[in-house]
């Protein structure tokens, strides 16, 4: 147990926090969100209440981006930083009344203190993983554009006088060249970041061998997963990305069908549900095909049986990484899988 907590919310420019020590709130302050400035904040909170850095925890919210310049801090002085999720810090602090950011950061300090038996140490990804993380996400972000501009170009004609369209039509051809010219850089930064790292190219490769998993889904689930060292085993990741079913019962009143969570990483499940899809229905053999065909011969809804074969997939893609071997199309992965992480257990 740490003997000092000091729970920051983070925001774009600054930094709200409140320094505790057990219940009583030693100091609240606001710190610019900024490597240097952060740093500079927790050697004088050390200095300033007599704490050794082994004896104090910070915890934040996940915020994105914006929690970098923390983490470097954190990280250089050595000091155990908590990224806690949002939802459950503002379920614990759904009795308080009132929001602002100087509030969020003592609720936060709450939070940490009462749950320390709950903190995980936040690591810093290398290099090669934040450079691979980083430019997928630009490349959707461009793709994304680059998918808005090719739509007006599909639907704006007969809706403009025709001078107009064509002198939009080449404005909006030329934004599409330069998105293709800005995704093809960085398809091959990142085929380089692959190739260049033995990790990351033996799982690029074992994931690629499964029915179902390109280029892309591989790439993603590596940077998803940090080289697949950010979840124990794929049943914790089939939660995270929304694909576990929870039963939703009370007493003899309530008896709600089996459903899964809201509460899921929806890009990673978007991009899982092609994967499905491609496994079980596109591909016209396989033990993904067998298992819908069968599942909806049974009379399954048909979205009930793709969210099933999310998840096989997910338990397969872990399994092939776990054991460092290819997809074999004659391994029973669902069943005999689970029995030996049973046995195990």
């Amino acid at each position: 147990m740490k003997k000092f907590v000091i729970g920051i919310d983070i925001s774009k420019k600054s930094t709200d926090w409140c320094v505790m020590e057990g219940r009583q709130v030693l100091e609240q302050t606001k710190v610019d969100n900024s490597v240097d400035e952060l740093a500079k904040a927790l050697r004088r909170m050390a200095k300033k209440h007599v704490m050794e850095h082994g004896e104090m925890m910070v915890c934040a919210e996940y915020t994105g981006k914006y929690i970098y310049p923390l983490t470097v801090a954190c990280h250089n002085e050595g000091v155990f930083l908590w990224m806690e999720n949002a939802y459950n810090i503002s379920c614990d602090a759904k009795r308080e009344r009132g929001k602002n950011d100087s509030v969020d950061a003592r609720r936060i300090a709450e939070y940490a203190r009462k749950n320390q038996d709950e903190a995980r140490a936040y690591v810093l990804p290398d290099d090669k993983m934040a450079g691979l993380k980083s430019r997928l996400a630009r490349r959707r972000d461009y793709s994304v554009e680059r998918a808005k501009y090719l739509a007006k170009i599909n639907d704006s004609k007969g809706f403009m006088s025709a001078s107009e369209y064509k002198e939009a039509l080449k404005e909006w051809r030329a934004t599409v060249r330069h998105f293709d010219k800005l995704i093809d850089k960085l398809e091959k930064e990142i085929s380089s970041i692959i190739q260049s790292n033995e990790l990351l190219r033996r799982q690029d490769e074992l994931l690629r061998s499964i029915p179902g998993i390109g280029e892309t889904i591989s790439r993603q689930m590596i940077a998803s997963t940090s080289a697949f060292k950010a979840f124990p085993d794929g049943r914790k990741y089939c939660c995270h990305v929304g694909s576990a079913p929870f039963a939703y019962t009370s007493g003899t009143s309530i008896h709600s069908c089996n459903r899964v969570s809201y509460r899921a990483d929806k890009e990673m499940k978007r991009y899982l549900h092609m994967a499905a899809l491609t496994a079980a229905t596109i591909r016209k053999s396989g033990i993904f095909v067998d298992y819908y065909q069968r599942k909806v011969a049974e009379g399954k809804n048909r979205m009930s049986v793709l969210n099933a074969v999310r998840a096989k997939l997910i338990l397969t893609m872990f399994a092939v990484i776990r054991d460092n071997r290819p997809f074999d199309p004659n391994f029973n992965y669902f069943e005999e899988k689970i029995k030996i992480n049973l046995a195990k257990s």
